[in-house]
């Protein structure tokens, strides 16, 4: 039997029931501009009745797309501004994002990366690329950590990534590779024994970080795709984004890091939303987030405590948001150190730039 295809192009979503034929127009001129997929595990997992189902709001495009704000920006964590080579973004000392792919199996409408992956997007890097990128990481003993990201590292087959882990494995000081992924909740087939066997490298400790945002994204082959990784002796945590209409209920986000914990994985990072373009539908404020934040403790054992944290607009780095680095202006906004000590308005006076 063929495996089902995912679903790419608006008319497809709208063939299976997912956009209305009225809002067709609208979610053609979202997709013109950003990329569309939804895997079939995620389509079954959707209630076309529903306009808030939390499944398809994640990933059904939506004219709100359409409406960008002047505060959000193409790269809003500044990525470019510390990518030194093609692939590499080098923000803090000891660690280096390591960007071999910039396409995802799902693409989420609130991704902060929204204007770089896709079929149109940075791609692949090349053959030569990856080499400069993994020499860049070779010249310099403080890097520690290697965090594959993108993109989902997990859409490359296992033998391009045994083929990088090889080559992470031949550079002492570099211990801990990281992959973030998407991949075991929505493509959960994709986990099979190749590809967790080429997460591995000798000397080397892998982590998985595992984005999911509803408890409902853990259907059971989900949690099967999870042992898998697990039992082969692969530490996973978590990364969650704060979304406005889908976990921003503390009952909800109990429930998600409740689901975390049983099924092995630490919860380590509950994002405040960036400001990515036409994702303010999705965003709270830092006000709510931290009330919301708040509220968990007591609710959830400290097992289930994600940090709350916030990525400094511009590429400062990231922020405990419901720390005392972040305190809120006479004005409404925020002041937020960085860990450099320098302090930076949120949200950022200088709008977009």
């Amino acid at each position: 039997m063929t495996a089902a295809r995912s679903l790419t192009t608006v008319a497809e979503l709208v063939d299976a029931g997912l956009i209305a034929e009225a809002k067709r127009a609208d979610a053609t001129a979202v997709a013109e501009r950003y990329a569309v997929a939804v895997t079939p595990p995620l389509v079954s997992l959707m209630d076309a009745t529903d306009p808030l189902d939390p499944i398809a709001r994640q990933f059904i495009p939506d004219a709100a797309e359409l409406v960008t704000l002047p505060e959000e920006r193409a790269d809003p964590i500044g990525d470019l501004a510390h990518s030194p080579v093609e692939g590499i973004v080098h923000r803090y000392p000891d660690r280096v994002l390591l960007k071999a792919v910039h396409v995802c199996p799902v693409y989420c409408r609130f991704c902060f990366r929204r204007e770089m992956v896709g079929p149109d997007g940075l791609g692949t890097l090349s053959a030569k690329a990856l080499d400069t990128a993994i020499a860049y990481i070779a010249e310099r003993p403080e890097i520690w950590e290697v965090i594959l990201t993108g993109g989902d590292p997990f859409v490359l087959s296992p033998r391009r990534l045994h083929a990088i882990m090889e080559r992470l494995a031949t550079i002492p000081h570099v211990k801990i590779v990281r992959f973030h992924t998407r991949v075991p909740v929505v493509d959960p087939a994709r986990i099979d024994a190749a590809l967790i066997e080429a997460l591995k490298a000798s000397g080397k400790t892998t982590y998985v970080a595992l984005h999911a945002n509803h408890p409902r994204e853990f259907t059971p082959d989900a949690r099967d795709a999870i042992a898998r990784i697990v039992d082969a002796g692969i530490v996973m945590i978590s990364q969650t984004v704060l979304l406005k209409g889908i976990n921003d209920d503390a009952a909800v986000l109990a429930e998600l890091m409740r689901t975390f914990v049983e099924n092995r994985v630490k919860p380590y990072y509950l994002h405040h939303p960036d400001l990515a373009p036409g994702t303010s539908h999705f965003r709270l404020t830092l006000a709510e987030g931290r009330a919301l934040v708040e509220s968990l403790r007591g609710r959830v054992s400290g097992l289930c405590q994600p940090t709350y944290i916030l990525d400094i607009p511009g590429g400062h780095g990231k922020v405990r948001a419901d720390s005392l680095a972040v305190e809120e202006a006479d004005d409404g906004c925020f002041r937020v150190r960085d860990f450099r000590g320098e302090t930076h308005a949120y949200p950022p006076e200088d709008g977009g730039a």
